[in-house]
């Protein structure tokens, strides 16, 4: 008898497989809070609604335990390194502020694990409202402006704080997929690199100007996720030689075997989608050795120069990091152009969750 939550319409992934791409605005969830097929594909544009996933006031929604939403934002400035994360996991809000000096290399960090939830606002869909996070010694807000072409990071902590606008070019693609495990666990990630960001960050009282030559990353998360799950996320962004704005997203593991990536290229603001899986070299007992990525096109080295490195273990949840800050460099095959990348700053990481 087939498995009630085994998707059949998902196909296998296989080189020769390329994602559906979606053009029109869809649901994620059904009114039963399963997974519209319809969603299954990838997108240039947040078209996806999420507001099926997540708690409701007073009510016990579907899936409950396994709704994950999350923003998070990385800024890379040619100083400082600066990231947060807003996010709701149902039975906990747990949120971080991190700022790091690229020269020293010393950190500013406060991470808030809030049980049971309280004081997070996170809007149903990307772009529809303010992203905040209350929590001791803890203070983020996420605005967006412009009908999502601006957005607004703003957050404090002891110590340090940041005010950044980051600013989305005309005609700038994202990469928004929704991955397929099953009816009941699914999840929709918008992934947008090389975005441009400007403002101002202050540590001990001292401000340092977030200007030009600063690159901001999202990660955008709402969907119901299996117990236990691991994978690499890659990305970076910067200019090529001839001055267009480049980024690489590169993601696996957490998409085996669900017919859909979250790989691509951005090379002047159009993104390139590789619909097959990557193959990820790097040791993970010496994560300070060259990364590399290759497959679709894609040939890509990592050089990290910082780990940072989290770990938790309360039993029943616990979660292990080691998100790795470097350049990328390498070649990228795109019909009969191969384009040639250095220099691309960013982050590669492994990671293993229990959540």
């Amino acid at each position: 008898m087939p498995d009630p939550d085994t998707l059949s319409s998902a196909p296998a992934a296989d080189s020769a497989v390329r994602e559906r791409e979606l053009t029109e605005p869809v649901s994620l969830t059904l009114p039963s809070g399963r997974l519209d097929t319809t969603a299954i594909g990838w997108a240039r544009r947040p078209l996806v609604d999420t507001s099926g996933i997540g708690a409701r006031r007073g009510l016990v929604t579907p899936g409950w335990g396994r709704n994950k939403r999350w923003e998070y934002w990385n800024v890379i400035t040619p100083t400082h390194i600066v990231a947060l994360t807003v996010s709701s996991l149902d039975y906990a809000a747990v949120h971080e502020v991190w700022v790091f000096d690229r020269a020293t290399q010393q950190t500013w960090g406060r991470t808030a694990t809030v049980i049971p939830p309280r004081d997070v606002e996170l809007p149903g869909s990307l772009g529809t409202g303010i992203a905040i996070a209350r929590a001791k010694d803890l203070v983020i807000t996420v605005t967006p402006a412009d009908g999502g072409q601006a957005w607004r990071l703003h957050a404090q902590i002891p110590g340090a704080g940041f005010d950044i606008t980051v600013s989305r070019p005309v005609a700038h693609d994202c990469l928004a997929v929704v991955v397929p495990w099953s009816p009941r666990l699914f999840q929709y990630t918008v992934k947008d690199v090389a975005l441009p960001a400007r403002g101002s960050l202050t540590i001990d009282g001292a401000v340092h100007s977030v200007a030009d030559g600063s690159w901001a990353v999202l990660d955008h998360g709402r969907g119901r996720w299996p117990y236990d799950v691991a994978w690499n996320w890659g990305a970076g962004s910067g200019s090529l030689a001839d001055g267009r704005s480049f980024g690489i997203q590169v993601g696996g593991r957490w998409t085996d075997g669900t017919g859909s990536t979250e790989n691509g290229v951005l090379v002047g603001g159009v993104m390139h989608k590789i619909s097959e899986p990557l193959r990820w070299s790097y040791d993970l007992s010496d994560v300070m050795r060259p990364w590399r990525v290759t497959g679709g096109g894609l040939d890509a080295e990592f050089a990290p120069v910082y780990d940072k490195r989290s770990e938790t273990n309360l039993g029943v949840v616990a979660a292990r990091t080691d998100q790795c800050f470097g350049t990328w460099s390498g070649t990228f095959a795109v019909g009969a152009q191969t384009i040639a990348f250095a220099g691309i700053e960013g982050f590669a990481e492994d990671v293993h969750n229990r959540w």
